[in-house]
């Protein structure tokens, strides 16, 4: 069993800073690193597996500095999100070739194949795989040598529900025999379905950390804000403003609808229908404005 520490971290290149002042502990067990696009989260990955140096803090696994440490290394399997791979080899040769490289031969490239189940297209060369076969075959690159630290960087990427499920499956069963596994994602409810803790990063920040209860949470109890259309904006503005559920209204001329910012989300969807049949207005659209994980993310940064 494996413990990864990300101690105050931080990773710039040039005037950009990619991961900034990042603290957290990743123990045994499936966890999710989620964030939008761009949040940082392969330049974090790639820390942790000790391709990339740290500006300022320290990365280490078990102890031991991840970055430099050639002996470090056995006991980590990554999985890249970029494609680029070596298309004239067959699989079972791009395998076998990582095999080799630690010490091992056709047998545990064998086994890794097994394991990801391409042995069926293992003698077909990369450049006719799919996405999806693209992303097992680097899986059994990654596993070749039964590292305790799994890294994947969106693991999922290009693959169909099939294949989704019996990565998700082998994930799980790694995790229940005590590896460290660790997989990045955008998508909230790929993370719930799989990790038993969830690290949230966004713009290079330590956002929040906690199982996918609490994160579900504190999106949920954060300000909600709607675009909202009806057969009368200004009443239904001057209804919905005298309750505590509506912290701000605002009419936008140019779209012809109402902005609202909803701080009680479960009083306000159940209050926004009930107003408008009782001040006999019709509502003609309502929208989420704000439901990108981008500025949900960013919310959760600023809480």
């Amino acid at each position: 069993m494996s413990t990864l520490t990300i101690d105050h971290v931080s990773r710039w290149f040039g005037n950009v800073v990619a991961v900034n002042d990042i603290t957290m502990t990743i123990g045994p067990g499936v966890t999710g690193l989620l964030g939008p696009n761009g949040a940082g989260k392969s330049t974090l990955i790639n820390m942790m597996g000790g391709f990339l140096a740290p500006s300022t803090g320290t990365v280490t696994l078990d102890g031991e500095p991840t970055w430099r440490n050639e002996k470090i290394y056995k006991q980590i399997g990554i999985v890249p999100e970029r494609e680029a791979m070596y298309d004239f080899l067959t699989g079972r040769e791009f395998v076998v070739a990582n095999a080799e490289l630690h010490g091992l031969g056709d047998k545990a490239a064998h086994r890794a194949l097994a394991t990801v189940e391409m042995e069926y297209a293992q003698d077909r060369k990369i450049s006719t795989y799919s996405k999806g076969m693209r992303q097992r075959v680097k899986m059994a690159s990654a596993l070749v040598h039964n590292p305790s630290l799994l890294l994947l960087d969106e693991p999922f990427n290009g693959m169909d529900p099939r294949q989704r499920m019996q990565l998700m499956d082998l994930l799980r069963r790694m995790g229940d025999e005590g590896r460290t596994v660790l997989f990045s994602s955008h998508i909230l409810e790929e993370v719930e379905q799989l990790a038993s803790h969830i690290e949230v990063i966004v713009a290079g920040r330590h956002a929040a950390s906690g199982d996918f209860r609490r994160i579900r949470r504190l999106m949920t109890d954060r300000p909600h804000r709607y675009l909202v259309r009806s057969s009368d904006d200004r009443a239904l503005a001057a209804a919905l403003i005298a309750d505590p559920s509506t912290s701000g209204i605002e009419v936008d001329l140019q779209e012809g609808a109402l902005r609202i910012q909803a701080v009680d989300f479960p009083r306000f969807t159940a209050l926004l229908p009930r107003l408008a049949r009782d001040h006999g207005i019709r509502l003609l659209t309502v929208s989420p404005s704000d439901e990108s994980l981008e500025s949900v993310f960013s919310y959760l940064v600023a809480a």
